[in-house]
């Protein structure tokens, strides 16, 4: 059976602590790949996660810092580099969805600039580092959203900034395929993880999963399946795409 083998390639893997990213730090080490992450402030869950990876009997190792800050992600990437000696796939997964609704015309300036600093800049500091360091044939995943294609009523400012990000992909891609290095961009809709329990409370989740033609929200391992892919020699001809991870919700409107 054909398999997917990461063995001595080194990755990083921000937001790394929970949810998408934990999933995705765990694959990426059961396929072989050495794993470092970052994580803002919960420690004893990165540390969680990267017990889970060397168990996988390979290297790991968990950073907490604030992306939105340039010199954070300089921090990490300098710790990638006195870690593994460079690195070869990056995932920039770390970001927010302010959860409860906002119309645009009551949106604050300060959640505007916080989503877009978390959202944005953070992802922006995190390709140009791993455009700076991937080795030749290395492989950028960005974890987008269905939000980023269609919009979405209320969260203008988590739309606008995973939109920003598939633009960002798509040139990117172009710049570093010189060096064989793919450029992606992977796109949930909604997952089972806690920063929607709020929408999911109260009969929410079953309102939800109605409008998905699969009828479920995805896993968090649902959508680090596709990264991983993304991440090995089986995606090396797919650059400058999004691969929506949605169970069919982008098609509906």
């Amino acid at each position: 059976m054909l398999g997917i083998e990461l063995r001595g390639k080194r990755a990083l893997v921000t937001g790394g602590s929970r949810g998408v990213g934990a999933a995705t730090a765990r694959l990426l080490a059961r396929a072989g790949a050495d794993v470092g992450i970052s994580y803002r402030s919960r420690s004893a869950d990165a540390e969680a996660v990267v017990a889970a990876v060397r168990a996988e009997g390979v290297s790991a190792w968990a950073e907490a810092g604030d992306l939105a800050n340039p010199a954070a992600v300089e921090s990490l990437f300098a710790r990638s580099q006195r870690e593994f000696g460079g690195l070869d796939i990056v995932v920039a997964n770390a970001g927010i969805w302010p959860v409860e609704d906002v119309s645009i015309a009551a949106m604050s300036t300060e959640q505007w600039r916080r989503t877009v600093a978390i959202n944005l800049d953070a992802v922006f500091y995190t390709v140009r580092g791993g455009a700076g360091m991937l080795a030749e044939g290395g492989r950028i995943v960005v974890v987008g959203s269905t939000a980023g294609q269609r919009g979405e009523a209320f969260h203008a400012d988590y739309a606008a900034t995973k939109g920003a990000l598939i633009s960002l992909v798509k040139g990117v891609a172009i710049e570093l395929a010189p060096r064989d290095i793919t450029v992606n961009c992977v796109a949930p809709g909604w997952i089972d993880t806690e920063m929607a329990e709020l929408p999911y409370a109260d009969g929410g989740r079953s309102r939800i999963e109605a409008t998905i033609p699969l009828g479920r929200v995805a896993s968090a391992e649902d959508v680090a399946g596709p990264i991983l892919f993304l991440c090995s020699a089986l995606g090396r001809h797919i650059t400058g795409e999004v691969l929506n991870v949605n169970g069919g919700a982008v098609l509906c409107g």
